[in-house]
Order: structure tokens, then sequence, then C-alpha cells
């Protein structure tokens, strides 16, 4: 069938029929097509001011490659979520001294910590549509080849813009491959750790809370970056000297009240509001409740092998807040798609589409992809379910060093450009930061607790969907038992040298001959499974070079119906910056139930118990006794506003995404969603979807009134 590509054009088109309630995550280029609904919200600035990426307010939004955030001050100062800052809080802490259990505060510049190894600031420079050179001449070709073409011009064009020192590319795909977008980044490396309030504040309510209303929550923290006293960008050094921004927010003590404007603009990870019947069946009906399961087990390991108050559970912190998080995001996914009736309203719209392509004969060659399309996912789903098991068997950390080593070594014999990406010159330093930073993660007693627990799940499945190699290499057989395991994992732990740093780091150099001769017992397992897992990683790419034809042609039919409708298409989240907007609102997610858009001061105290996750330091109940708001309260509310709601449209990559009043002023930052709003990653249903915020008010209240961060509020520019 012949493809024809979607133009930008045909993607902005906005027609006169109004927008779905705040649905949509924009990119920047689009919000000029819709300065009509923007307006009618009430934003208060010319909405192409927001497509432009280097001016203001975007040129202050940056990514942390995970979690979004913002520039708010002339000395590089960057304010995101707690949670996000959180694995650098656990890397610098130990059982001794607890950065978690008792914050960090910087005194001054000098007093700043590194943040964890890898932890990155970038800043989107530019961005550009290189879509024909991308798509060009790839229709005709076999799968395989269609993705490696498609790989290797991805690869030529980021090293094309990386030519140009401390910048970080991108190719990013939007709308399932119809479109690419090259997108530059100014890279910076050096990353260090300011203030993060206590867990008593920054993670008040922990997993109890976590996608709960009303929360009350203190989620913000602050980095700064660094760059080389030319300006250049350069990795830690004490040197280095704060990056001074081109534009950064101002922070409004003045804040917001029910029903005004505010915008999110940050880095989405990914939705799958685009997905296909088949899919959305084997997500909700096998991934998600198998991995549930799994889940809540593999916490309950962690847990008791890393006993509460030792360097274990410090190491592991991280790890258990997002595992928790993660169950608790499933359940509401899996409870969301029934309360809507996800599948249904899936088979609804897929018939839909077919009675609009159907009904015009121009548009048959739609029909024909989908049906490829639909075969392929069903393929896909098989092919996950298969290595479910096998996959979580490989996730011990020192057999998944040794595997990214030995691959490293392989992909090393290779010229740099034709090198798998993660593999290439660009991310050595990236490879050696997460080997480093292993030594703050990892336990052994921790680890094989973990790994024994896989294989439990991986012995239950029947012979033949059990990895034969893999079995051979651990020495496994049909009578292998659980009682068994102990005794052949031991040795791995007793005879491997991988936990040590320096080792790591050294076989970076190594040459595959080198790693094949090991007799480190997680090298010699990595060696043996080399051979399954590029088989595996040839077979998906297969079907992803299948998609590469498809999916593009069921997305451009699926825009072409939705502007049919009236409906602006907007591409599923990639990780790249985007726009969503609204109001502060309230809602009524359920029958019987309301929720007021704010908490406050007083709802902190209310749920004080002194014991974690509900223990407030001594010195803000006090202050919440004496109503000691300062300058900081809301006059309707009669208090100082902890979080809020609003029906801005978010999913994951968002937390830490800037909270924009109507001035484009920093009045919040988006943490979380409700559990009745998870489920929008898939369909967005605007009685459900509510976003929570930490306030600006209750962040400069903590700072200025508990823990004493006079100075970092002087430094940025306060409206009030």
């Amino acid at each position: 069938m012949s493809r024809k590509f979607l133009t930008p054009v045909l993607l902005g088109t906005l027609l006169s029929a109004p927008l779905a309630a705040k649905e949509g995550m924009f990119t920047p280029d689009q919000l000029q097509d819709i300065s009509a609904p923007l307006r009618a919200a009430g934003l208060d600035m010319p909405p192409e001011a927001l497509a432009d990426l280097t001016g203001f307010p975007m040129g202050a939004v940056v990514s942390l490659g995970g979690c979004s955030a913002s520039f708010v001050s002339p000395k590089g100062l960057v304010v995101t979520n707690h949670h996000c800052a959180r694995g650098s809080v656990q890397y610098n802490s130990t059982a001794e001294n607890n950065y978690l259990d008792n914050g960090f505060l910087a005194a001054e510049l000098a007093d700043e910590l590194p943040a964890a190894p890898g932890s990155r600031v970038y800043v989107t420079t530019e961005v550009s549509d290189v879509t024909e050179r991308m798509r060009a001449d790839s229709d005709e070709l076999e799968p395989q080849a269609r993705y490696e073409l498609i790989q290797q011009r991805r690869k030529d064009l980021t090293a094309e813009c990386e030519q140009a020192p401390g910048y970080r590319c991108q190719v990013a795909s939007f709308y399932g491959g119809a479109q690419y977008k090259l997108i530059k980044r100014l890279e910076v490396r050096d990353v260090r750790l300011v203030y993060a309030p206590a867990d008593a504040i920054g993670r008040y309510g922990g997993d109890i809370d976590n996608w709960q209303w009303p929360r009350h929550t203190g989620d913000f923290a602050f980095y700064r970056a660094y760059v080389a006293p030319d300006g250049s960008a350069a990795d830690y050094d004490e040197d280095n000297v704060p990056l001074e921004p081109e534009h950064y927010l101002k922070v409004s003590a003045a804040g917001l009240d029910d029903g005004d404007f505010v915008m999110a603009a940050g880095y989405p990870g990914s939705t799958s509001r685009y997905t296909l019947l088949a899919e959305v069946e084997n997500t909700f009906n096998w991934s998600y409740p198998t991995f549930e399961v799994l889940l809540n087990d593999w916490i309950d390991t962690i847990e008791a092998a890393a006993p509460e108050g030792s360097d274990a559970r410090v190491k592991y912190e991280s790890r258990l807040a997002g595992l928790n998080n993660y169950e608790k995001n499933l359940r509401g996914q899996i409870e969301g798609a029934r309360r809507v009736g996800l599948v249904e309203r899936r088979q609804a719209r897929e018939a839909a589409l077919n009675d609009w392509i159907t009904a015009d004969a121009s548009r048959a060659a739609y029909a024909e992809a989908i049906a490829e399309l639909t075969e392929l996912s069903e393929e896909s789903a098989q092919a996950a379910r298969t290595n479910f098991w096998y996959g979580n068997v490989s996730r011990p950390q020192l057999f998944s060093a040794a595997r990214r080593l030995y691959r490293l070594a392989r992909e090393q014999e290779l010229p740099d450009s034709e090198r798998e990406p993660g593999y290439q010159e660009r991310d050595l330093t990236f490879i050696r930061q997460s080997l480093q930073a292993l030594d703050r993660r990892y336990d052994p007693a921790v680890d094989q607790a973990e790994w024994l627990l896989f294989l439990n799940g991986y012995l239950a499945q029947p012979m033949d969907e059990r990895v034969a190699e893999f079995d051979a290499a651990l020495g496994l057989t049909a009578d292998t038992t659980a009682a068994d395991l102990p005794a052949l994992l031991a040795p791995f732990y007793a005879n491997s040298t991988l936990g040590d740093a320096a080792t790591r780091l050294a076989l970076m150099e190594a040459t595959p001959e080198m790693l094949e001769a090991s007799e480190d017992p997680f090298m010699q397992l990595a060696v043996a499974m080399y051979d399954y897992g590029m088989g595996l990683e040839q077979q998906s790419e297969i079907r992803s070079g299948r998609s590469l034809a498809l999916r593009p042609a069921y997305m451009e039919a699926m825009t072409a119906w939705q502007r049919e409708v009236g409906k602006l298409p907007y591409p599923d989240a990639n990780s790249t910056l985007r726009v969503t907007f609204g109001n502060v609102l309230g809602g009524s997610p359920r029958d019987g139930m309301a929720y007021l858009p704010f908490t406050t001061l007083e709802g902190i105290s209310d749920k004080d118990t002194g014991e974690a996750p509900f223990n407030s330091p001594a010195v803000l109940l006090e202050k919440v006794a004496a109503s000691d708001y300062s300058s900081y309260a809301l006059e309707s509310l009669g208090s100082v506003p902890v979080n809020f709601l609003s029906d801005l449209d978010s999913t994951g990559g968002n937390s830490g995404s800037a909270t924009l009043n109507a001035r484009a002023e920093l009045v919040g930052l988006l943490f979380d969603g409700t559990f009745e709003s998870v489920n929008s990653d898939w369909d967005f249903d605007p009685r459900t979807t509510r976003t929570i915020h930490v306030d600006t008010r209750y962040m400069l209240w903590i700072m200025e009134q508990v823990d004493g961060a006079q100075a970092l509020i002087d430094e940025m520019d306060i409206v009030r």
C-alpha cells in the first residue's frame, strides 16, 4: 500500500470544534494553533511565546532524563520533585548519616553534594523536523532492513548534531513513526544536590498516600547545574561554576485559587492512547495482573532481606519506593480500566474507525494496514508472555553488569557508527557512572534474595516455556526444586569479583576473549546467554521493522478521523517537551465522593501519628498549632495551601514539571495523579483525571519556617 507522510500542517490543523475537556499533551509547535482554547482557559500571554523553545518560559524548563525540572535563579538553581532527587539523597546517605531521615541543606555552594552518578540536566535548545530524511526509501524494505536503516539514520543524525561539544541529541518518533524530530539539548553533567527536605516532609504519607487525595506532601527539592569556568559542559570539578541560564522562572508567593488557569511544561514519559485492542487486552488481561502479583512479592522480599535501619535498607530505599509506586500504579490502571470499561471503549473506537474507513473506498489501504498491525500486536503480546520469566531471572545486578560489559566488548569491535545505541562512544560515560553507582545500590544478600524469588517463579513454568540455554548454564533440570536453588546461587556471590567497582570499571576495556576466559560465574553466565539474547533482540527488531511500515498508516487514519469528529490529534507522550493546560479544579471521581481543590497545613496535623510515614517534624507541628502562616496563607482557605488539584493531562515523567499560572510564574510542581486517574495513560476520562501539585506557598513556608533555607529564597525571584 502507499504510505503517505503526515505533514506538520496536517498534524497541526485545528478545527473550530472545541477540544475535549483539557485533554492533550501538546508539542510546543502546536500551541499557537490552540490559542483560542488557551485564552479561553485563562492564559494571559501570547500563546505563540510558548512555542519558542529558546525563549521564556520554555527555555527555563529542563529534563533530568526521567523527571522534569526548571531553572529558578540566575545561578543555575533547579527545582524538581523530592522523589526525583531522592536517588541522589539516598546515594549520599549512610545508616549513620541518613539524609533521607534528616534532610539535606547546603549552607553555601561549597557544601553542595555531587548528585548520583549519571545525573544530568538537559536544556532543549532546538527542534527540527527530519521526517523525510528518516523515512525516505524505507517502505519497500524487508522488516529487519527497514529497522536497521531507520536506526542507522537515527545514529547519523545524532552524530551530526553532537559535533557541537556539550550537547546531547536525540531523534524522537511521533505518531507511531509517521513523524521524526531531531532534538538538540545542552547536556549539563555536573549536577549537585542543594536542598531536599527530610522524608517526613518530602515523602509525607509515603506509599499509603501515594496516588491518593487528599494529599499533604512537600514533594520538592533543589539541584544546581554547574559548568566549566568558560561556560562549557564539564564533568564534576571543584573549579566548575554555576550555570547562568538564559531564562529562569519567577516563583509566585501569591499563588492560586480555585478555578484559576494553570499549565504544566515538562517531559512526560509515555502514554498508550493510540494502542490497538489486542495490545490493551494483553496488557490488562495478562501483563499488568501478572506483574502486580510479582511486585508485591518483590517488595516483601527486599523488606525481609534489608531490615529497617540497616545499610542495606538505605541502599534499597529508592528501589523500594519505585516498586511501591509502580505496584500502586498498576492496581490503579487495572481498576480504572475495569471502571471505565477500557476494553469495551477501545472496541467501540476501533469499530467507529473501521466504519469511517469503509465509508470511502479510497481508505481501503488503511484497513489492510490495521489488520496486519493487529496481527503483529498479537505476536508481540505472545513474545512478551513467553519472555516474561526469563526477563526477570536476568535482573540480578551483577548478572546485568556482566551482560552489559560483555555486550560492550563485542560492540567495541565495530566502528562507532555501526554499534547499537547505548554502546557508542557517546554512551561510555553513562555506562561508567552506572557501574560506579552500583556500589551504593547493591547488597549481595538482598540481590540473592531477589534472584531466588524470580527463579522460583521461573521454575514453576512448563519446561517448554523455559530457556534451555539458561537452564544448562545455571545447572537447572526438570527435577530442580526451590530447595535446590540456594546451593546453586551461593557460588555466584562467593566467587564473583564484580561486586568491586574498580574491577567493573577496568573490564570496560576488556576484549571479548578476555571476558570469555573469565572465571567469574556471572561473566560466564553472561557469555553463555549472549547468543540467546541477541536472538531475542533480532526477533524484536523484525517486529519493530514491521511496525515502522504499518503503524504510521494506522496513525494517519486515526488522526484524519479524529479531525473529522472535532478533536485535535496530539502524539502519545515520548519524553519530549509537552505542555498541558487547564484549571485548578476539584472533582467527584465516584458517586458520593467529592475532592476539594486544596489541602492545608492543618491536614498535616490531622494525619500525624508520630510514626513514619506520618511523622512531621516537631517544629512544623508547632508552627501549625500556632497558626504561624507567615505571608503564605490563602485568604479563601484561611491557611497555607499544601497541595492542589487540577484537570491537567499528565503521566509519569511529568514529575517535577513546572506548574505555571497565566503569566508563566511558577505556582507549583506537578508530582502525582489521583488513583482514579492513572488509567488516563490509556484513555482520557475528563471526570476522573486529576493531577496533584505541591503549592509554591507551601514550599516557601517550609523553606522559611521549618528548614531555614532563607538563602535559597533570597536567591530566587519571588513574586508576592
